[in-house]
């Protein structure tokens, strides 16, 4: 068991959460997939679901078969998966860094593991460009996968938005994030989007023209936490809201950081769990939401992947054992 690091909390205000309307679930499939949490979701060509589990496999499911085939181990802890210009697979790997899975050959290499001379703590997801160049983000420099929630309850920001370029030059875009998460680029490459999970928000950092560089919210004030994003097929950036926001939380954040520190101290099976809910939502350029579904959370929680295919909308999760699927309105 990796020992927890001491707790530095900041204090902070979190913004007024939205109001709670009325939910109405949609349905939703859930298909096993034969280990436990498929923490993103990836959909090939012919409809296929990829997805990594905390085993290290990278698994391949087929929705209409059920039948599940690995296509790989990183050895370590996949998250993020996107597709590379040349039809291999990247992976996120919390304990390894940047990797390249040949899906034909199987070959693993390690693109990013190191920034700067010193080894990444949390790689987490990515988006990649026509050209190749690879935005990814390093979710906290102090704490790892396996305390995860440390970094939410300290909030220092330490999270960074990384870039890759073709060449192997890697370069950092945004710095002092709060717990940098999920990453979308726009569809004209305009600009990168990453979730940042601590702060309730998705901000937004401009690539080309005047604003370029210069970075701002999309969206703001969300009801729960952002984790994985990605862009849809119509442009729209679908984010997953992994769990509500918890009242008690918000208010430690802005008390004494003693508070905080006494409850790092405690067992985890001490804390109180997150809410269980099903949420995702879409929001276009402006951040006007667009989709704002929810399924049964009885039947899947805590979503953290999301991924828009011929309209369906595929879920993963840090904590379940399978993936699902919500059809579009």
């Amino acid at each position: 068991m990796v020992r927890k690091p001491a707790l530095r909390p900041v204090v902070w205000q979190p913004p007024t959460p939205p109001p709670r309307g009325e939910v109405t679930p949609r349905p939703v499939r859930v298909l096993p997939v034969g280990g436990t949490g498929p923490e993103d979701v990836l959909v090939d060509s012919s409809g296929r679901v990829l997805t990594g589990v905390a085993d290290g496999r990278i698994l391949r499911l087929d929705p209409v078969s059920g039948a599940v085939v690995t296509l790989g181990d990183t050895g370590g802890r996949p998250l993020g998966l996107e597709w590379l210009p040349d039809g291999a697979l990247l992976v996120c790997d919390a304990h390894r860094g940047l990797l390249r899975l040949g899906l034909r050959s199987g070959r693993l290499d390690v693109l990013v593991r190191d920034v700067a001379g010193t080894p990444m703590r949390f790689c987490n997801n990515a988006a990649v460009a026509a050209d190749g160049t690879i935005y990814f983000t390093d979710s906290s420099r102090r704490f790892g996968i396996e305390h995860w929630r440390g970094d939410i309850l300290e909030h220092s920001g330490t999270g960074r938005l990384l870039r890759r370029a073709p060449g192997g030059d890697v370069t950092m875009l945004l710095d002092s994030l709060q717990f940098a998460n999920g990453v979308a680029l726009a569809a004209d490459g305009s600009w990168v989007a990453v979730a940042e999970t601590g702060s309730y928000r998705v901000l937004r950092c401009w690539l080309t023209g005047e604003r370029a560089g210069r970075a701002e919210p999309l969206v703001d004030g969300l009801a729960g936490f952002p984790d994985n994003i990605s862009t849809g097929p119509d442009g729209l950036v679908w984010i997953t809201l992994a769990s509500p926001r918890n009242p008690t939380l918000d208010r430690l954040h802005a008390l004494p950081p003693l508070l905080r520190r006494i409850a790092w101290s405690l067992p985890q099976a001490l804390l109180p769990e997150p809410e269980r809910s099903l949420h995702v939502i879409a929001v276009d350029a402006t951040g006007t939401v667009v989709h704002d579904l929810h399924g049964p959370a009885d039947a899947y929680h805590f979503v953290t992947g999301v991924r828009e295919h011929h309209g369906a909308v595929y879920l993963g999760s840090l904590e379940e054992s399978a993936v699902a699927i919500l059809e579009l309105p």
